[in-house]
């Protein structure tokens, strides 16, 4: 059963898929609940929350490389089996801190062991290439997409009966499960990918390079996400009153839109990756600044409403997009190197939008968005330019076997 294959088949690919779902189903519901254990640690106005919330993200992008190194060399199941029982140890830790010190030690340790994306995309890109790779990644985006939506609902309804520690406890197994899953799926050779590379390590590039690809990556995720820690105020300033359950679901309504529409954007842009990623930039701009210069009254749910679907529309095209540009920056290059340098360059995106909005905050909840509004058409603007293909040689991949 644990034989190399040949490459992972569609249910080897859902396993993975599902398997990451429910370890970021942890990662991503419980953070915003850290102000609510914090005084109970010795912080009485939870001053370090902010901080606190972007500590595991900064960890993942200074450990990702590392891991997607050893992953080249170790083989990726391996990895991705590491990096789930590496967020088991981290929630476990948090389930039982008792003072500040531990739990910077638990989030540490979540970011620094963690990073079970990167392990998990390493995986698929080490048994998958072309059509069947890019549809993999965008199965990946729409996992990270469902945690995204629906983990602060999940993490809502159990507060109401757990306190934050007894939470992370219960996440504990979520990526016990996930691993135990991974380790019955076989470890993948390369389909070929790293013999057929390391044969012919002279052939020509053609694909992005891996600096455009990190690039696109981080430009990206600090283009769309910087506004998720502010919508929960910045709705009730827009529409007072609005039911919680409402903002939530327009919280979940770009994530949503996603999840309808990926199957044939991703269809649609095989070929025009480029301008797809070009069209998500703009139109997360425009959402932005449809967020940023609303003002409360009459229209204004309605403009709310307007600018969610915009940023639905950004990351219908523009995540499709990267996932094909990722398949394309695989070609001939060690996938766990790759997506390790990738997912540091996301999280490395994700860091600089928390410092920005945090910087801007102090101007208002709308304040944040005006760096999406700048950063989106500055790379839009660009995008022929750092997703140009450059022709070199290969690198010649080590086998995993």
């Amino acid at each position: 059963m644990n034989q190399p294959s040949d490459g992972p088949g569609r249910a080897h690919v859902v396993t993975i898929t599902a398997a990451h779902c429910a370890s970021a189903f942890a990662a991503l519901g419980l953070p915003p609940y850290l102000p609510r254990l914090l005084p109970e640690l010795g912080d009485p106005n939870a001053r370090w929350a902010g901080l606190l919330y972007v500590l595991p993200t900064l960890c993942t992008a200074l450990a990702a490389p590392v891991w997607g190194r050893l992953a080249d060399r170790h083989g990726p199941k391996l990895l991705l089996v590491r990096a789930q029982f590496g967020l088991a140890v981290a929630f476990g830790l948090a389930a039982i801190a008792q003072n500040m010190t531990s739990l910077v030690i638990a989030l540490i340790a979540q970011g620094l062991l963690g990073g079970t994306y990167s392990a998990s995309t390493a995986y698929l890109a080490a048994g998958l290439r072309g059509p069947r790779l890019s549809g993999a990644l965008a199965l990946m985006q729409g996992s990270a997409r469902t945690a995204l939506a629906g983990a602060p609902v999940l993490a809502g309804l159990l507060s109401t009966m757990l306190d934050v520690r007894q939470m992370y406890g219960m996440a504990t197994l979520l990526p016990l499960a996930a691993a135990i899953a991974t380790l019955i799926l076989p470890a993948p050779t390369g389909a070929g990918r790293s013999v057929r590379a390391a044969a012919e390590p002279t052939t020509a590039r053609t694909g992005i390079t891996v600096a455009g690809m990190c690039l696109a990556e981080g430009g990206f995720v600090l283009v769309t996400v910087i506004t998720f820690p502010y919508f929960l105020p910045l709705a009730h300033q827009i529409a007072p009153g609005l039911a919680p359950v409402l903002i939530g679901l327009l919280f979940a309504a770009p994530h949503l839109c996603y999840l309808l529409a990926c199957a044939f954007t991703l269809r649609w842009l095989r070929g025009r990756a480029r301008a797809g990623l070009t069209a998500g930039y703009a139109l997360a701009a425009v959402s932005a600044a449809v967020h940023l210069f609303v003002a409360p009254g009459a229209g204004a749910l309605a403009w709310l409403v307007f600018g969610r679907l915009v940023l639905g529309a950004a990351l219908a095209l523009g995540l499709p997009s990267l996932s094909l540009l990722a398949t394309e920056a695989a070609t001939g290059r060690r996938p766990g190197k790759l997506f390790g340098t990738v997912e540091a360059a996301s999280k490395s995106g994700a860091v600089l939008a928390g410092v920005a909005a945090s910087a801007l905050a102090g101007f208002g909840p709308a304040a944040p968005l005006a760096v999406p509004v700048v950063a989106g058409l500055a790379l839009a603007a660009a995008v022929a330019g750092f997703t140009r293909p450059a022709p070199g040689p290969l690198i010649a991949p080590t086998t995993t076997s």
